[in-house]
């Protein structure tokens, strides 16, 4: 069951390794490999340019570690090999994501439905699955969705439940009967909003590196950091929202964002280097005279905020808008009051337990020929190709284990479920 990254590449590897035996893929939907064709901008953050196991986990604030055999079975130069043996080349920007050198996230959505053609895999869309029964003799009996009544059954010889992260846990309850333990899932990679941001007539600006901490706790992330109309966005917010996801749920999204702007700055080195600049720069404006390599509209709305005036000099700087200043560039507080989460590129945090998952197969430790890919999975990877690498990872084994099992019927199942 998978119509998304995960279930595509299990149906594909089951059906590579075996071929001529029956490979069905079924998606709720009638839509396919929509994150895929949705992700990047539209260009598809394939992977990361990682060159061992050991660096790849370091990505994931959940399951990583216990994917890092997994990663060296298939990692990422097996991701890149894979695509370039059916056409499609990869390219590394200089912070490491890797994309298609078309720029186009339908070259890596048709090489994808190509690849499954060829290998002979039989796609269903539409067609939703209620409920997984384990026959006794080995396989499964899949219960179709029907229209106002139960629909068809459908028998297969193991299976595949690649369905993606759901954000609530009732969403998992179909799959709980089977015997798995689930994470309670929370929304994981989502940026802050602010309502009453003092930056709020900045949107569109930009910094390539900043560093954001949450007040009180030990959460704290450096990375580009984009304002938004809404809040603050960019690689900065989302990796922390990653490694905090679960803490941010139990706060509610609310809390205060300190931003600075300086990351390689303290108070100890700030200090100093705002003295000797206003000693040697006196007779120059403050707000129209941007420092430090900050944008013009950010460096005057802080000068603004620290109560300078558009035309007062480096010379005439009282001593209280000098402290203010030096602590709006370190620690600018923003009064987060919520998230935003983009439903096409949602990555959850939770989902089926690991430890109930051999890590060799992606099978269930309790349901013999039931096995798991993607973000079902109690998986999620930081912003920049790492949940597309997991989803590459886990499916492909799990097609491969189900190939090896023997020259029987498969499915993989996506979109499933209440």
């Amino acid at each position: 069951m998978g119509g998304g990254a995960a279930g595509f590449f299990g149906a594909i590897a089951c059906a590579e390794a075996n071929p001529g035996q029956p490979v069905l893929l079924l998606e709720k939907t009638g839509k396919l490999l929509g994150k895929v064709r949705a992700s990047g901008g539209g260009r598809c953050n394939v992977t990361h340019a990682c060159d061992s196991a050991a660096q790849l986990v370091a990505h994931y604030p959940r399951g990583g570690k216990a994917l890092k055999g997994a990663f060296q079975r298939f990692g990422v130069a097996d991701t890149v090999a894979w695509f370039a043996q059916r056409g499609v080349a990869l390219k590394a920007e200089a912070d490491g994501r890797m994309f298609p050198t078309t720029d186009s996230s339908e070259t890596i959505a048709r090489a994808l439905e190509d690849a499954a053609r060829r290998a002979g895999v039989q796609i269903f869309t539409n067609t939703a699955v209620e409920e997984i029964a384990p026959l006794p003799g080995g396989g499964f009996q899949l219960q179709l969705a029907g229209t106002g009544r139960p629909g068809p059954t459908l028998a297969v010889a193991r299976l595949l439940v690649a369905t993606g992260g759901q954000p609530k846990s009732a969403q998992y309850d179909w799959l709980r009967p089977l015997g798995h333990a689930v994470a309670e899932p929370v929304p994981s990679l989502f940026t802050f909003n602010v309502p009453e941001s003092p930056l709020r007539e900045l949107p569109g600006v930009s910094v390539p590196r900043a560093r954001v901490t949450l007040a009180g706790e030990k959460l704290h992330y450096e990375g580009p950091l984009l304002v938004t109309h809404w809040g603050v966005s960019g690689p900065a917010v989302l990796k922390l929202s990653a490694w905090g996801a679960r803490r941010l749920s139990e706060l509610n999204y609310t809390g205060t964002a300190l931003i600075n702007w300086l990351p390689d700055h303290t108070d100890d080195t700030l200090r100093p280097w705002l003295h000797q600049f206003r000693q040697e720069n006196g007779r120059k404006g403050i707000a129209a005279n941007p420092q430090l390599g900050l944008p013009q509209r950010l460096w005057r709305t802080l000068a603004e905020q620290a109560g300078i005036g558009p035309d007062l000099r480096w010379s005439d700087l009282p001593a209280k808008a000098h402290n203010r200043l030096l602590e709006l560039l370190l620690r600018t507080p923003l009064a987060v009051r919520g998230k935003t989460t983009y439903k096409e590129e949602f990555v959850t945090c939770g989902g089926i337990a690991l430890a109930d998952i051999d890590l060799q197969t992606m099978q269930s430790r309790h349901v013999p020929g039931l096995h798991f890919a993607g973000e079902v999975l109690d998986i999620d990877g930081i912003t920049g190709g790492f949940n597309f690498q997991a989803a590459w990872t886990t499916g492909f084994l799990a097609g491969q284990a189900m190939a090896k099992s023997g020259n029987v019927a498969a499915a993989s199942l996506a979109g499933a479920g209440a």
